[in-house]
């Protein structure tokens, strides 16, 4: 069992749900909560009167109501500060699973201090199923995926462009239960920065303009356009394809999400598209958001 998330993380975590003044189990009883994460009758009781720890909590926490509301974070019996990884993981997870917070804002509170501590270690909460339409979390290791999420939502806060921080979230959660979903926001978020750029150059956008056509607008605005280059630059072929390829990749994002994106329906004979190929779509489409953003800053700051 690993144990790699240090003791102060933890500690920042339960010290944040106690300044939020909000109760571990939720709507549940201390009991009710805890079993479904533990086996309460294995482990032992600090109450002489109790063989197990299931009478004693009990006891204290809904017959005397005698210990402090988050008693169970300094508990040694049950190691949230000082165990294994998984048990730390699962149990914050199980804090803002749906059955347990019925309150969706104090699980958006919640799950925000949980990925503000652990997101600088390398750990990041994700949605991995929804009841009755409010999200089931787990917890996993960040990859170079999570970091390309980052560079993305970096672009659309230099682009101030609220709607691209909206699609962004919105392939991180998808992106590994609803590949379908993630490839259409991926096409959706390239056609959202080429148009917050190009309103930020007071070029006009028509309502015909498709992503392949704003994007080549864009780019043209910009100066990245194979034609541009002239033939006695060095590496000036070289750098003609590169930026030709550039502008083919809006054009195949937009063909992947007419083939396997949302917003079409299918037959009963389709086949979607596994998470790796929507993480191939999303990167290909962060790629290109933090590029041109940075040409675009480049650009402007000249």
């Amino acid at each position: 069992m690993r144990n790699e998330i240090g003791r102060e993380v933890r500690q920042n975590i339960f010290d944040a749900i106690d300044l939020e003044d909000v109760y571990y189990g939720g709507r549940l009883s201390d009991t009710d909560f805890l079993s479904r994460l533990f086996d309460l009758d294995a482990l032992p009781s600090y109450d002489q009167r109790y063989p197990t720890a299931a009478g004693d909590i009990y006891q204290h926490c809904e017959n005397n109501s005698d210990w402090e509301k988050n008693w169970v974070f300094s508990d040694a019996r049950f190691g949230l500060l000082s165990g294994s990884d998984e048990a730390f993981l699962k149990f914050i997870c199980e804090m803002i699973h749906p059955l347990v917070r019925t309150d969706k804002d104090q699980a958006i509170m919640l799950r925000s201090h949980f990925d503000e501590q652990l997101n600088p270690i390398g750990w990041q909460l994700f949605e991995k199923g929804k009841i009755a339409g409010r999200a089931r979390y787990g917890a996993r290791r960040t990859s170079e995926f999570h970091s390309q999420i980052n560079r993305a939502r970096t672009a659309a806060k230099t682009l101030s462009s609220n709607w691209m921080q909206t699609e962004i979230t919105r392939i991180n959660e998808a992106i590994d239960t609803d590949p379908a979903l993630a490839i259409g926001t991926a096409k959706d978020l390239v056609e959202s920065c080429c148009k917050a750029i190009l309103d930020e150059l007071g070029v006009a956008v028509e309502k015909t303009d498709d992503l392949p056509t704003l994007s080549k607008k864009m780019c043209r605005e910009l100066g990245l356009l194979p034609d541009g280059i002239s033939a006695e630059a060095k590496g000036s072929e070289i750098i003609r394809r590169t930026l030709s390829n550039l502008t083919s990749i809006t054009k195949g994002i937009a063909e992947l999400r007419g083939l396997y994106g949302s917003g079409h329906g299918r037959d009963g004979k389709h086949r979607g598209l596994k998470p790796r190929h929507a993480r191939l779509a999303a990167a290909s489409a962060i790629a290109f958001v933090d590029f041109v953003t940075e040409t675009y800053l480049e650009r402007t700051d000249d």
